[in-house]
């Protein structure tokens, strides 16, 4: 089972104004909680550890995860509010993001709630973007990766989102930190170039393996995926497809990325450590596959393990 940690929120979907006002849609979001709504999809077993509102939104949030099958044995529920993100789409479909989050539910898993300890049935965790930069979630986290490095296999993401961690120098000094407990960091072009502007993509990424990682890839849209393992480069293309919006994209990467390595036993510390360029080649593949079957639809709207063999096949 993969644990997935960090947050849950709502995005609300702005369209075009009408006489009556702006048209919105409330739609499920989060970064790892894509990620868990992936997995769940794609059909590996997972679970989710955050804390979620007790508002009409957080019933609704905790809804969608059991819709899919993840686990809510490590949920959490507070009065406080569920974070609202609006997003607007520009014109090629990248989202553009505004977030309301103060005081809000996401943040506020503490210490003192995480679990004594995990079952063996737990193999992996995953967890990144804000989660891994507000208090008191990025402090929890960073004390679960910590205690369960060399257990689980763990799986980072950074998915920056500096208008709400704020100052990125304390942001990229504590990802730094965790990179000690990972096994796996997946990345985008994007994140690196926020965290470290006008730096190579590759010396980058080599520079994270040098702290502990055994697999390092950056996701780089319409470019295709780039893994780093050990002294190799693996470069592998993007599907085209009519991009409707790119909204969830990079999770659902990490979700297949996640999903295909379980389901080849191979997403454990071990699994991780004895990966061959073969092996990666073929995650990269379904992990890219997988994220372009949710570009051509609206919002994170992750797909089905066979509708992803599907997608490939027609493609071979």
């Amino acid at each position: 089972m993969i644990l997935v940690c960090g947050e849950a929120l709502i995005d609300l979907f702005v369209g075009s104004p009408s006489p009556a006002g702006l048209s919105a849609e409330a739609v499920a979001g989060g970064s790892p909680f894509n990620v868990a709504i992936g997995i769940g999809r794609l059909g590996r077993p997972a679970a989710f550890l955050s804390t979620l509102s007790e508002d009409a939104f957080g019933i609704f949030l905790a809804g969608r995860l059991a819709d899919v099958g993840v686990s809510a044995s490590y949920l959490q529920r507070c009065p406080n509010p569920t974070t609202l993100s609006v997003v607007a789409t520009s014109a090629s479909g990248e989202p553009q993001y505004s977030f309301y989050a103060p005081d809000s539910a996401d943040r506020a898993l503490k210490i003192e709630m995480l679990p004594s300890q995990l079952p063996s049935s737990i193999n992996a965790i995953a967890a990144g973007s804000y989660a891994l930069g507000v208090e008191p979630i990025a402090g929890t986290i960073e004390a679960l990766l910590c205690r369960e490095a060399g257990s689980r296999a763990i799986s980072l993401d950074p998915n920056v989102r500096a208008r709400i961690v704020g100052d990125l120098t304390i942001y990229r000094e504590r990802f730094e930190r965790l990179l000690a407990y990972a096994d796996i960091v997946k990345a985008s072009d994007e994140d690196l170039h926020q965290l470290y502007p006008d730096q190579d993509l590759v010396a980058c990424a080599r520079a994270w393996l040098r702290r502990g990682p055994k697999l390092v890839i950056v996701t780089r849209g319409a470019e295709g995926p780039l893994a780093i393992l050990g002294s190799s480069i693996i470069e592998r293309p993007a599907p085209r497809v009519s991009v409707v919006d790119t909204v969830g994209a990079g999770d659902t990467f990490h979700a297949g990325l996640l999903s295909w390595l379980d389901a080849k036993a191979l997403l454990t510390p071990s699994g991780i450590n004895g990966l061959s360029i073969p092996q990666v080649t073929e995650a990269l593949d379904f992990a890219a596959a997988s994220a372009a079957i949710v570009c051509t639809r609206r919002g994170a709207n992750p797909p089905t393990w066979d509708e992803v063999i599907r997608f490939m096949a027609e493609r071979n």
